[in-house]
């Protein structure tokens, strides 16, 4: 890591786009300290600490409990992502334009983007109403609340336009290297409320320290654990015919394609997060929170449901019932690990293009039976990365609800920044090995 970064220092290239990522970061977190115009900060603050934001909060950096002009930051473009992946599946027209290659991922960002804006709005009304209806709002009125829609929503946009800046500009990975960084400036504050509850705050000096040991260990190992999944790769052989050029026997040679067990990357847990804590953000500033009992209304029991705060408490098996809410979870992780997967990687595609080439898998036919061993393979592998992705995710939730560790930090803040790095760094490396490729060809 440490030496990509030091040779990636050293080409004047990858040093500007480097040092423009750094910059686009700094930006960013200036963003999220600037209060946001016509909001009382004090009566917000308090109002929101007594919220379970939990992930969502990291995922904004701590802008969206600061109430800063960032505080939306970049989840309406995740959730816009979502719904357009979504919809290619529904709609016949985006999964043509979807096949058209680069000119039809365009069209479908340029859509993206539209419909980021749209979901800033609702999101950005649903809190500018909420506040005003509970008085946190410097003054009354139409105009506030739509100062405080503007606001919001250039913020998210600018983030946005930022972000596609970065993956022009920089390394690549522009969204997620934002999101990254939000997620890295809670760990802090985090880790010190771990140190306040189960190390400080300990009965003896033993406890303190055998608490400080697990929680290492738990982080450590889970990092590890993320690592192996991220470069975990299952290779097919292939082995490719021989064929007369001229007077020259050419072919022969074998090869493999590599497939990763984790092929969706951290894709999956993004989206299922973000679904899940869209409801709850919206709901809680329109005045709904989740609730059990008779009295509680469905909608406020599905809050209640899909809240990761509520999961694994057994104080009572009536509480506990709604961990059910993880195997939603759970399921949302694997779909969208298949759905993703089916998007990136096309089975027929590859077997078409080792038949031209001359390629086969040994004991299987070239054409339709090629397609089927590899979409086989890929079901089984795609099924093994969904589930470790999912235990990654849960395992601090686990630990969470049993042992009360309330942070915004997990396994799924864990996952996104151990595989965000990991694939800037690839990035860095294929600029750096492009880079001598073209100086050999210019020599």
């Amino acid at each position: 890591m440490f030496k990509t970064l030091v040779n990636a220092f050293k080409v004047k290239d990858l040093r500007k786009r480097i040092f423009f990522v750094l910059f686009c970061l700094v930006v960013v977190r200036l963003g999220c300290q600037i209060p946001a115009p016509g909001i009382n900060q004090e009566l917000v603050s308090s109002w929101l600490s007594n919220m379970e934001l939990g992930f969502f909060d990291a995922l904004t950096g701590g802008s969206f409990t600061q109430m800063s002009i960032l505080a939306l930051n970049i989840s309406p473009y995740i959730n816009s992502s979502i719904i357009m992946q979504l919809m290619t599946i529904a709609i016949p027209a985006l999964a043509e334009m979807q096949k058209d290659g680069e000119t039809g991922r365009k069209k479908i960002a340029e859509i993206s983007r539209y419909l980021t804006i749209v979901l800033a709005l609702i999101e950005s009304g649903a809190m500018a109403i909420g506040f005003s209806n509970n008085g946190y709002t410097s003054k009354s009125g139409v105009l506030t609340i739509i100062l405080i829609m503007v606001t919001f929503t250039a913020g998210s946009a600018f983030l946005m336009w930022l972000g596609e800046n970065i993956t022009e500009y920089g390394v690549g990975n522009g969204v997620s290297i934002i999101l990254t960084i939000n997620i890295i400036a809670k760990l802090p504050s985090d880790f010190k409320n771990l140190y306040q509850v189960f190390i400080k705050g300990a009965d003896s000096v033993p406890k303190g320290v055998l608490a400080g040991f697990i929680i290492a260990a738990v982080v450590i190992v889970t990092v590890v654990f993320i690592i192996l999944l991220q470069d975990a790769i299952r290779r097919i052989p292939v082995q490719y015919s021989q064929k007369i050029v001229g007077r020259r026997l050419m072919g022969g040679q074998g090869s493999f394609i590599p497939l990763k067990v984790n092929t969706s990357g951290v894709i999956p847990v993004i989206f299922a997060i973000s679904l899940f804590q869209f409801p709850i953000i919206i709901a809680s500033f329109l005045g709904v929170k989740g609730a059990t009992g008779s009295s509680a209304s469905f909608f406020q029991k599905f809050l209640y449901l899909i809240n990761d705060s509520n999961w694994f408490n057994f104080d009572s098996m009536d509480e506990f019932k709604y961990t059910l809410g993880a195997v939603i979870y759970v399921l949302l992780i694997i779909f969208f690990a298949y759905f993703y997967t089916s998007v990136t990687f096309n089975p027929m595609e590859v077997a078409n293009n080792m038949k031209k080439s001359g390629g086969f898998i040994p004991g299987i036919r070239p054409g339709k039976p090629t397609t089927e061993h590899l979409t086989t393979i890929l079901n089984r592998i795609v099924f093994i990365g969904a589930i470790m992705l999912s235990i990654v995710a849960l395992l601090p939730i686990v630990f969470a609800g049993v042992f009360n560790a309330r942070v915004s930090f997990g396994g799924t803040s864990l996952i996104i920044i151990v595989g965000v790095v990991l694939e800037t760094l690839k990035q860095i490396e294929s600029m750096m090995v492009e880079r001598h490729y073209k100086g050999f060809l210019n020599a």
